[in-house]
């Protein structure tokens, strides 16, 4: 910008407030400063120089990396619950259904159809956690809780509650077969979640890993015959938990990963 430009700009348009690159002119330029001051145009005092400008422009764009467009979320919801579902049937080649011929046909289609609603409520938010800007028609960080609520008081309702002998015995061993599941199954939901924009880790992995721990608890379901409710909400219930618990342990390291590795 010069004295010839500085002209322009006031024959063309002595209105105007003129540019930042205008300004930087004038605080060099005395008899401009006093041309522009006759004319009592309004000058920028405070706006950053050029070179201010293009420093920021070089800050903003030396990070830009190209994204892969995140798929639509119907198509992500029925990713997760076949890998939820897929995962539960595989169960069948090491687990034999003997639990759907103990249960009555009542407790079989509630306590399957809360699973299932379950599924689809924790598969539905992490949908919306990963894509930035969805509106939350449930509060992720709530969903864990109100699925776990929902479970308990399912099971509650449908199962009787007695002693049992060897009580703590029988949880290890359901306990035992459902982990495998739960990690099994928090494989590919991972591979599919990993694909998004995760802005939260903690409630993302939390709400991830209770989904794979409800394969785990929908396999024992299909397969353990013991239909006493604390065996079911120690046991059955219990590697869901234990799967977001684990879940909310990573997702609070990711989060936290710079504050633990610094000395």
């Amino acid at each position: 910008m010069n004295c010839e430009n500085i002209n322009r700009a006031i024959i063309e348009g002595s209105t105007s407030p003129l540019t930042p690159e205008a300004g930087e002119h004038l605080r060099t330029c005395a008899k401009c400063r006093e041309l522009v001051g006759a004319l009592k145009l309004a000058v920028p005092t405070d706006l950053p120089s050029s070179t201010v400008f293009r420093e920021i422009e070089r800050g903003l764009v030396a990070d830009l990396r190209p994204v892969r467009p995140i798929a639509p979320k119907r198509y992500i919801f029925v990713s997760l619950m076949a890998i939820f579902i897929v995962v539960a049937v595989l169960s069948l080649s090491r687990f034999r259904a003997f639990a759907i011929a103990a249960m009555t046909p009542l407790q079989t289609g509630a306590i399957f159809g809360a699973l299932a609603i379950s599924a689809g409520l924790l598969a539905y938010s992490l949908v919306n956690q990963m894509v930035p800007g969805s509106r939350y028609r449930f509060p992720p960080g709530k969903v864990p809780l109100a699925v776990t609520i929902l479970l308990m008081v399912s099971i509650a309702a449908l199962f009787p509650f007695y002693e049992e002998r060897s009580f703590w015995f029988g949880v290890w061993v359901c306990i035992r077969g459902g982990i495998p599941v739960a990690a099994f199954a928090a494989v590919p939901l991972w591979l599919v979640l990993r694909r998004g924009a995760i802005l939260s880790p903690i409630m993302t992995a939390t709400a991830m890993g209770l989904l794979a721990g409800l394969a785990g608890t929908t396999a024992l379901e299909i397969h353990c015959p013991n239909l006493a409710a604390w065996h079911i909400l120690a046991s059955h219930l219990g590697v869901a938990l234990i799967a977001a618990i684990v879940g909310l342990v990573v997702g609070w390291a990711v989060e936290n990963w710079k504050l633990i590795i610094r000395p």
